[in-house]
């Protein structure tokens, strides 16, 4: 595959830029989108690297347009992400924020009075707003990558991702939508890789053209399997949840066999980042969780010197390594 030119990093005098999320198909997605809408750089974080990036492609004189994508707010970040676009927009920078996560109403309200568009559902997955905000400058491929997103989001089934996923043969689009998961989850610590995804997608490819797709993905359902046995040896309950520490994935790998096997409408999994000195979490609900997960753990995080956030059932938060048992105990107790 041939190598786009961008980046992790986006290089000096660009005018378009897009940041986006790295670590899940619907921010890779999104990207592409963008990139075959619009051209320019694409900028790949995590949420703990976003106000870095952010203040780097700031800090380029000649950005003229930027795309930020599926990168929601915590209570810790919020100010700050506020501002920054603020300043972007004195510069008269064209910025546009495309997410789906929950947001107060006070912060988006802040935003949009920046200038700044903001195209912004809960109901919906990042790309297929892209999808729907962007589509006239998009090929008909761009459907079937928004559709096998929505799929990864576990959003097919909203208005807008059934739509699209209705053109297609459904068997295609979930092993299309896994194969690209698993390529994703498998090499986040590649930049080079990912930036590599985004390019191929934006230039019509199917995730099966991408040379070793299959056998990556191959690989990522072997260490999924090796991965199930772990949680279900050390899994441990509360009274409403299940948790695991995980040390041979990452967190969001091994949340939903929490969920699962523990038997509990709430589901969590840690690992620890020793040389950050913090946990990532990550936590998921089931259909009967009644709670907003995302909000009561930006809440809980903040709370405890972390960030996090993220969806009704589906979200995760950076929680200082010492915190992490107290995090733990007084989720439990707030799902009460």
């Amino acid at each position: 595959m041939a190598k786009p030119a961008a980046r992790a990093r986006a290089p000096a005098k660009t005018r378009t830029v897009c940041l986006s999320h790295k670590e899940d198909a619907d921010g890779i997605s999104a990207a592409a989108l963008i990139r075959e809408a619009f051209g320019g750089s694409t900028v790949l974080v995590d949420y703990p690297g976003q106000m870095e990036a952010l203040a780097e492609i700031s800090a380029d004189p000649a950005l003229r347009r930027l795309f930020i994508c599926d990168l929601g707010l915590s209570k810790k970040n919020q100010d700050a992400f506020v501002e920054a676009l603020r300043a972007l927009r004195k510069r008269r920078v064209q910025v546009t924020y495309i997410d789906h996560h929950d947001i107060a109403p006070a912060v988006r309200r802040r935003i949009e009075a920046a200038g700044v568009r903001m195209v912004h559902s809960t109901g919906e997955c990042a790309s297929v707003l892209v999808y729907q905000t962007f589509s006239r400058r998009l090929s008909e491929h761009a459907r079937f990558v928004a559709a096998c997103a929505a799929i990864t989001d576990y959003m097919e089934d909203r208005p807008g991702g059934a739509r699209l996923l209705r053109t297609y043969d459904r068997q295609f689009a979930l092993v299309s939508a896994t194969v690209l998961t698993y390529n994703i989850v498998s090499r986040q610590k590649d930049p080079d890789y990912l930036q590599d995804i985004v390019a191929a997608l934006a230039a019509s490819r199917y995730p099966h053209d991408i040379d070793g797709a299959y056998e990556q993905a191959r690989l990522g359902a072997a260490k999924l399997a090796e991965v199930m046995s772990s949680v279900r040896r050390n899994l441990k309950r509360m009274k409403n949840l299940g948790y695991v520490e995980t040390t041979d994935s990452g967190a969001g790998g091994a949340v939903n066999f929490a969920l699962g096997l523990s038997g509990k409408d709430v589901g969590v999994a840690f690992r620890r980042r020793t040389s950050h000195g913090t946990c990532a979490v990550s936590v998921r609900g089931s259909k009967a969780c009644r709670v907003h997960l995302g909000r009561l753990v930006n809440s809980l995080s903040t709370e405890l010197g972390g960030s996090g956030g993220g969806h009704s059932k589906a979200c995760g938060a950076l929680v200082p390594e010492p915190k992490i048992r107290v995090f733990l105990r007084e989720l439990n107790r707030r799902l009460d």
